[in-house]
């Protein structure tokens, strides 16, 4: 019976400690969880309703705490945390897996000639900016104009960088050639994520209080935020591009990989897939979701404002984005 579920469940935060690394990175394997894009419309929109009716004091009937939670996390594996639109498909956290060990192992395994580092960088770096935009922080939208520069300027970045670093590496071992595409991907990163939340770093992302009471919008927690971001990014592209060109470059003396060369790009993404599965959850995990800043650390008009209306708050609270 729906009396048997309490209704004082906070499904607007995690189920899990985020204090804590271990309870973010719990939070953060279910959200990156892949199976969750192979769901359905019906079931991602029941799943809304489910928790629109609890926040609202309506429980369905029959419904466990196990099932609540289970819509939540489906809730916010497709729905955005402040403008609550549905996400775009390959946006979303659960499909940064699947696509990211396609794209990530095509980029380390095709990185010799300058069309197939072009195209790959492009391909990448598209993706990224979808990713990015779908999971910016705050509820201001972009121009076209604004989309357009991000995007043009990261990929142009991406495939200067890896032309560049080609053309140094080619005096040197083979081995160092393959993390070439790893560094113009955290080139890449370091434009595309502040060029795409542009925005926020003009007009700010809300700020609010420990109970969500929105206290105005700051740059400088925009800054904390996509800083966070680009570390994590960074980090989480880590091991899928540092650890397999070990491997490869041992696997490619051996015999099996000169009888079937067409095995190259399967292992190549199949490792980077298994890299992924736990970089992903983990690297998201490094800072909270619902970071914070001292006020004393934002701009002097705020400052002044959140003195005057809310004199005891010493910290406020902002999304990160992901």
């Amino acid at each position: 019976m729906s009396a048997e579920l309490p209704k004082n469940i906070n499904v607007k935060e995690p189920r899990w400690d985020q204090e804590t690394m271990s309870g973010r990175a719990k939070h953060f394997f279910t959200v990156t969880d892949p199976r969750n894009i192979l769901l359905t419309n019906e079931q991602l929109d029941n799943a809304k309703k489910i928790i629109h009716d609890y926040r609202q004091g309506s429980v369905s009937p029959g419904l466990t705490e196990d099932e609540l939670w289970r819509a939540k996390y489906i809730y916010d594996s497709a729905f955005h945390p402040d403008t609550g639109e549905k996400m775009i498909l390959i946006g979303r956290m659960s499909a940064q897996v699947p696509m990211n060990m396609t794209i990530t192992g095509c980029m380390m395994t095709f990185y010799k000639t300058t069309p197939a580092v072009i195209l790959w960088q492009w391909i990448n770096q598209s993706f990224n900016a979808i990713v990015n935009y779908t999971n910016r922080s705050g509820d201001a939208p972009l121009t076209v104009s604004q989309l357009g520069t991000a995007y043009v300027s990261a990929t142009t970045g991406a495939v200067a960088t890896a032309l560049g670093l080609n053309a140094l590496t080619k005096r040197v071992s083979p081995l160092i050639g393959r993390f070439v595409p790893f560094a113009a991907v955290a080139a890449a990163n370091c434009i595309n994520i502040p060029l795409m939340r542009q925005r926020e770093l003009k007009y700010g992302i809300p700020v609010t209080d420990e109970n969500d009471n929105r206290l105005g919008e700051s740059t400088k927690a925009a800054q904390q935020a996509i800083t966070q971001v680009v570390i994590s990014r960074i980090l989480m592209a880590a091991p899928g591009m540092a650890i397999p060109p070990f491997i490869m470059n041992t696997l490619e003396k051996r015999a099996f990989l000169k009888r079937f060369p067409w095995m190259n790009a399967p292992i190549q993404v199949g490792l980077v897939g298994f890299c992924l599965v736990f970089a992903t959850p983990l690297c998201c995990a490094l800072f909270p979701q619902k970071s914070s800043i001292l006020v004393s650390r934002l701009e002097p008009e705020l400052q002044e404002k959140i003195r005057k209306t809310n004199p005891g708050v010493e910290r406020v609270y902002f999304n990160k984005g992901l």
